[in-house]
């Protein structure tokens, strides 16, 4: 049976007293209430992988669709989470599987334009999958997940925030850019963004800026929603930094669209 992830209205009412109740409480909490371990809630995530009639993907599709025009609504059903589960994280990997489907599919699109062969194509498909994605998630989260809890709770008493949930929020900032940057694009390359004139460079790079954009911001939704974080503005600091590259690469004359396809040829030759 699948296992019911669809949004849902907020606690109110009796429910609400309940909750905050059992929370407050000096008795021990049921065992049913109790937290899970990072250990245990990883293995149970792990195992979910394979068991796709387990997976609720139609909700997966629906927080896809609204990271693109309305991603505040994706973070109000984490905060819910962590009020009915005991924590941000997901706790189903379907919107990981999608995220790894949509890489696959624009990959062999990517694949296309790039005129790869078909050992250079698998070598990219996994070069992306578990470098570009996986790996550098990890790395991401983990080093927001750590500057986060050192420099942005609001006190030492505040709850850490957990390791799944900076990684979930790097996914849910990859996804977007991923559609830019690995579908979009590829339309264009050919035709306009590998030409040597103003408008390519203009429009590739601003596709890039774009994907930056969503990204940040996103990553900031992420944390912003957490009560006990402060100062997590200074996400948005790397926006004024974004735009400034991207003017001196419009000055300069850098298709940075160009070298990154570029360099995605030549590091799988």
């Amino acid at each position: 049976m699948k296992y019911a992830t669809s949004p849902t209205p907020s606690i109110s009412g009796r429910s609400s007293f309940s909750y905050v109740s059992r929370t407050q409480s000096p008795l021990p909490p049921p065992i049913n209430f109790t937290c899970a371990t990072a250990t245990n809630k990883t293995y149970k995530f792990i195992r979910r992988l394979f068991k796709f009639d387990q997976m609720d993907f139609e909700f997966a599709l629906w927080q896809i669709a609204y990271l693109f025009y309305n991603p505040q609504q994706v973070y109000r059903n984490f905060s819910y989470r962590k009020q009915t589960k005991l924590q941000y994280a997901r706790d189903d990997p379907a919107f990981l599987v999608l995220l790894v489907i949509s890489l696959c599919v624009t990959s062999l699109g990517f694949a296309w334009v790039l005129r790869l062969g078909l050992g250079q194509t698998i070598y990219f498909l996994f070069y992306v999958v578990f470098v570009d994605c996986i790996l550098c998630g990890i790395i991401t989260a983990s080093i927001l997940w750590f500057l986060v809890n050192k420099y942005m709770r609001v006190d030492s008493l505040a709850k850490d925030v957990e390791w799944g949930y900076a990684f979930d929020v790097h996914l849910n900032a990859f996804y977007p850019p991923l559609i830019i940057i690995h579908f979009i694009q590829l339309f264009f390359y050919n035709a306009i963004i590998s030409q040597d004139w103003f408008f390519s460079r203009l429009f590739g790079n601003t596709l890039w800026l774009l994907a930056i954009g969503y990204y940040v911001y996103i990553t900031f939704l992420g944390y912003n929603c957490i009560n006990h974080l402060k100062n997590t503005r200074a996400i948005l600091a790397v926006m004024p930094i974004a735009l400034l590259v991207y003017i001196v690469t419009l000055i300069i004359g850098w298709n940075f669209c160009v070298t990154l396809m570029n360099f995605y040829h030549y590091r799988v030759l």
